[in-house]
């Protein structure tokens, strides 16, 4: 049976990353809905604004989904945003601000600087045999890991990718880099599970 990685199309990169996992031979269909989440094994949450597709996954009915589904277990990577929206703390977040949670991380939102501090840089990636171009945007960094996370890179002495169990998430962009690898792991995860 084929594998359908949905990607959250609320806001952000979602046309990227389903021409990442379309070249890597998944199907990734937009999720706007709770019946379009339900037909996928798994969900990229792209980058983007992390209290926007907050806020419009309450409006669409999603919220309650996605966590559910998380909780149970369903793979998911976060980029960016993404990130901030599986952690399960945050640093710097807005009044109110709603995650997905599920990640035993604490995220600091924009760490990294305003929209004119961002860079690129190549960053060794645990599993990936040559480094990583990542491109860094707004970017959160981790500032404290739970048990059983992994960190997976680093950058300015912080992590900026790390995983536990089903759940991967990046501070960078992998989608705009041209660069399929992050996402192959995340598909051979999404295989695994």
């Amino acid at each position: 049976m084929p594998l359908t990685i949905g990607v959250l199309a609320l806001q952000g990169d979602v046309r990227e990353h389903v021409a990442t996992l379309t070249r890597l031979g998944v199907s990734a269909p937009a999720v706007r809905r709770p019946t379009e989440l339900d037909a996928c094994d798994a969900l990229v949450i792209p980058g983007g604004e992390s209290t926007t597709i907050g806020r419009l996954a309450r409006t669409f009915d999603l919220l309650e989904p996605l966590r559910s589904r998380v909780k149970e277990g369903m793979p998911a990577f976060g980029t960016c945003a993404g990130m901030i929206l599986l952690a399960d703390r945050i640093v710097d977040g807005v009044a109110g601000q709603e995650t997905i949670g599920g990640l035993d991380v604490t995220v600091r939102r924009n760490a990294f600087g305003r929209q004119v501090d961002s860079f690129e840089d190549d960053l060794a990636v645990d599993g990936l045999a040559e480094a990583v171009h990542a491109v860094f945007i707004r970017a959160p960094w981790v500032e404290e890991v739970g048990p059983g996370v992994e960190v997976l890179a680093t950058a300015a002495g912080h992590p900026v990718a790390v995983r536990r169990g089903p759940l991967l998430a990046t501070s960078f962009h992998p989608e705009v880099s041209g660069d399929d690898r992050v996402h192959g792991l995340f598909v051979d995860l999404v295989r695994g599970a």
